[in-house]
């Protein structure tokens, strides 16, 4: 494991310890699961999001070439992977 320092304000660092306690954890447990619970649902969350992006931006631009529409979905899959 990895010791490292972060800085925290009085009000959320009593928050943690609150929390902490009454989950009979250490602050440190519970600032790991916090971080292990926001990098799960940032992960999921990125792919929905530009899966979503593309959905809404689907039909709404107009375009001069006139190929496009035969090589619609490798061109779509080259602009969902950036």
């Amino acid at each position: 494991m990895i010791r490292t320092q972060i800085q925290l304000t009085d009000d959320l660092a009593e928050q943690i310890r609150d929390t902490a306690a009454r989950e009979h954890v250490s602050m440190a447990e519970l600032i790991r699961r916090a971080v292990s619970r926001f990098l799960q649902i940032e992960s999921k969350a990125g792919s929905e999001d530009r899966y979503a992006r593309a959905l809404s931006a689907a039909g709404k631009l107009q375009c001069d070439r006139r190929e496009l529409s035969d090589r619609h979905d490798d061109e779509f899959a080259k602009a969902s992977s950036r």
